[in-house]
């Protein structure tokens, strides 16, 4: 058994071999909370949460590490705009992001931390990295020496003397336009730190090259987030990182993105799709199979018709394991193991799309089972589905997704009793052979948005894709 992982740096994919046998280190570039989380943002902590959950059915004991970017430009310009505390618009979104994780079934991260929980760290790298002559302070702002690393840019395979890098503002003293930011001087009203250069904030790249360190160490496996991030965030992480003298990552992986009629999901274009809106009117276990289902270097498009496709074809894997279900008398557990087609499809690269044909092809195998009245080969069929939807996180039995498919308990029981009034109409139009009218009522009922199944034990309903 051999996972292989499409690596950014090395532009193929590779085998993959853990600096420590048995064990995973992932550091995820998490969020930058200056708003509330769009789906786009949530797309690469769920793509990064298969990952997870499948290095640790393969047996690897599993770390991984989320930031949270709490202070950058953003941050401020959004609390001067409202007139709030920067911290108070940080941790507000951050609550909202952690509320999108949690929804769509992502598992918490190992460690969480905070970039303005470790200036002391930042500290100390801006430090040795002046000592190493790779930095150098100028007006109260520390720069790193782009041109003192001969590796700069291998990541993005970009060429130095093209690369155009304007000065942000306040960002004086330059000796090299290209030279970035690691700390930024102090401005009136803004947040601000001590350090040997004076008070200040960091900059967006320095925080995760320090919170790495911390907590995974001088060398770690994989380093994961979007493709926007490639450059300038993970390129700069990279400088600052080797030339303190860490490894840093080995692998570096990175999600697609969510678009709307080509563009990339995002603010600023205002065509943002938030996750707190969006639980709304999708189930968050749908939400997760459309998101969590393409492979996830792909783009995805967004649109109704996609996600109205996505909650079909789960539902169909959904009925399945709700008629086996009931058929048995119990719920059936998973099974110790996947099957083996599936396992090869997430080795290579993650594979998720075959991975879930699989899936597919056996929900087919056991509903032919069913229909065949082979209770022994369906449930079979169902434990592998159930330990094939647990990799993804989408078992409908699983306990997080405990009574989330009701769409509203509270009116369940009355809509139940009203469609029980108007099917036993149809069974008494079936049961004096007036076909014409039964059909009549179950088309009505499908145009409502209601599935009847007529089975061995009486006709029921579920509620439709939308």
């Amino acid at each position: 058994m051999t996972i292989r992982l499409h690596d950014t740096s090395a532009r193929q994919i590779r085998d993959f071999v853990p600096l420590t046998p048995g064990c995973v280190s992932i550091y995820l570039c998490g969020a930058t909370v200056q708003a509330a989380p769009h789906i786009g943002h949530i797309r690469s902590g769920l793509n990064f949460d298969i990952m997870r959950r499948w290095f640790t059915y393969r047996g690897y004991d599993v770390t991984f590490i989320r930031n949270v970017t709490d202070i950058d430009d953003k941050i401020i310009k959004k609390s001067a705009e409202q007139g709030r505390p920067w911290w108070s618009i940080g941790y507000e979104n951050e609550r909202a992001f952690n509320d999108g994780y949690d929804a769509l079934g992502c598992l918490p991260p190992t460690y969480e931390p905070r970039a303005t929980g470790h200036i002391t760290e930042m500290i100390e790298m801006m430090r040795g990295l002046i000592e190493r002559g790779h930095a150098y302070e100028a007006d109260g702002n520390v720069y790193f020496d782009v041109r003192s690393l001969p590796g700069y840019l291998s990541l993005s395979n970009q060429d130095l003397d093209d690369l155009r890098q304007p000065s942000g503002e306040g960002e004086t003293g330059k000796r090299d336009p290209r030279d970035f930011a690691m700390w930024k001087t102090a401005k009136e009203g803004e947040p601000s730190w001590e350090t040997p250069w004076g008070r200040g904030r960091p900059g967006w790249h320095l925080e995760c090259s320090a919170m790495a360190h911390k907590y995974l160490g001088s060398a770690f496996d994989i380093h994961g987030g979007g493709i926007d991030l490639i450059f300038p965030h993970h390129e700069n992480e990279i400088a600052q990182a080797e030339a303190y003298g860490d490894e840093f990552a080995n692998y570096w992986v990175h999600n697609g993105w969510v678009t709307m009629a080509g563009e990339k999901m995002s603010k600023s274009l205002g065509n943002s799709v938030l996750v707190s809106e969006m639980v709304k009117h999708w189930r968050p276990i749908v939400l997760r199979y459309y998101l969590g289902t393409p492979h996830y270097r792909s783009m995805i498009e967004y649109s109704e018709e996609s996600l109205r496709d996505a909650e079909s074809a789960f539902a169909r894997i959904e009925g399945f394991v709700q008629r086996v279900t009931e058929k048995a008398g119990e719920v059936v557990p998973p099974a110790a193991e996947v099957p083996p087609a599936f396992a090869e499809a997430m080795d290579e690269d993650l594979g998720v799309p075959q991975a879930l044909a699989i899936v597919h092809t056996t929900v087919r195998q056991g509903n032919s089972a069913l229909a065949a009245d082979d209770k022994e080969a369906a449930v079979a069929r169902l434990a592998e589905v159930r330990a094939m939807l647990g990799v993804l996180g989408l078992d409908p039995l699983d306990e997080h997704w405990a009574g989330e498919g009701d769409r509203g308990e509270d009116l369940h029981g009355v809509v139940d009793t009203l469609v029980r009034l108007v099917l036993d109409q149809r069974q008494s139009a079936r049961a004096r052979k007036d076909w014409a009218a039964a059909d009549a009522i179950r088309d009505q009922l499908n145009q409502s948005g209601l599935v009847i199944e007529d089975s061995a034990s009486g006709p029921r309903w579920t509620l439709g894709p939308r």
